[in-house]
């Protein structure tokens, strides 16, 4: 499958994503994707859906928290599944735009 991506591999068209399409960018970043991935990707994609635009890392821990649950909202499990920054691969893997606040 050939998806539009940027540089950085982040989709250029968000809508392009599905199901397949976070497999295929979870395995560029060598992450398999569990139901703790799926959970936080499906939120991040909903709050991008709900407020158009992409929190920064305090702002998306709180949301998370609210949404569903501390354990979740932790730096130490967001960097359990996203090791190389819990904002800017969960965007990436949901296809989503590189957040601002991320280098």
């Amino acid at each position: 499958m050939e998806l539009d991506c940027n540089e950085q591999g982040f989709l250029l068209d968000y809508r392009q994503w599905n199901h397949e399409v976070a497999l295929l960018l979870a395995a560029k970043e060598q992450l398999e994707l569990t139901e703790q991935h799926w959970e936080i990707l499906l939120f991040i994609r909903q709050f991008y859906q709900d407020y158009d635009y992409l929190p920064n890392a305090r702002v998306f821990s709180k949301a998370i928290k609210q949404a569903i649950g501390s354990e979740q909202a932790s730096s130490r499990y967001l960097l359990r599944l996203f090791p190389q920054g819990p904002l800017k691969y969960a965007c990436k893997i949901a296809g989503l735009p590189k957040p601002p606040s991320c280098v």
